[in-house]
């Protein structure tokens, strides 16, 4: 199985640092943010998860868990966390799966086909309060996942989730409308309101408006 945008998450029970967790059902309500990572002990997936970590509260805020994922074993994720926890000073409390028999990462199509070994690859999926995918991020295993990025597509996903609005390039610092936001007029909508109601347009297509509108 490979999952693609918009799919339902499939219903998985995993166990995790934290005890057994009913994916997606436990999250009802929530967004999470599920990371895998090629291996434990590794020095890039290592700074990303003090890097997530750090960033734990800022997600938290934004009503979205943090779930991370690789094909080790429970043990190995206990024993890495507490070489975190001494070496770095930083402690992991988020949940990581224990995939040692690659079911959950093969059900997901984490397992790269044309990989020599058998590690998952460096994936994020941001998962609604629907229960339904709305990002996948693949990186090579060279590079760490930048926290902000990850953090910039939630919230614009939540607002345009809620306000069905659309984030521009590098928002919120595009380098036409700054920090506004893109949306689709209605057909009710009176032009003739725009400077009255905060709407600003280039065109009958280009459309946009502050966030808080």
């Amino acid at each position: 199985m490979k999952i693609s945008l918009r799919d339902k998450f499939p219903n998985l029970q995993v166990e995790t640092t934290k005890g057994t967790i009913n994916l997606p059902d436990d999250y009802k309500g929530k967004w999470f943010v599920l990371f895998s990572h090629p291996a434990d002990f590794t020095p890039v997936c290592t700074t990303e998860f003090v890097s997530f970590q750090k960033k734990k509260k800022q997600f938290n805020e934004l009503g979205v868990e943090l779930i991370g994922l690789s094909v080790d074993s429970l043990e190995s994720h206990y024993r890495w966390i507490e070489w975190i926890k001494e070496k770095i000073h930083v402690e992991v409390d988020f949940p990581v799966i224990d995939d040692e028999n690659r079911k959950v990462s093969e059900t997901l199509g984490l397992i790269h086909p044309n990989e020599d070994d058998t590690a998952t690859v460096r994936a994020v999926l941001i998962v609604d309060h629907n229960g339904k995918v709305r990002t996948i991020l693949e990186y090579p295993k060279e590079i760490g996942r930048n926290m902000n990025e990850i953090l910039r597509t939630v919230k614009a996903l939540k607002q345009a989730s809620i306000k069905k609005v659309f984030a521009p390039a590098n928002w919120p610092c595009n380098e036409i409308i700054g920090d506004k936001v893109l949306f689709h007029r209605e057909k009710e909508d009176d032009p003739a309101l725009d400077d009255e109601r905060g709407i600003y347009s280039l065109s009958d297509w280009f459309v946009y408006k502050n966030l808080d509108e």
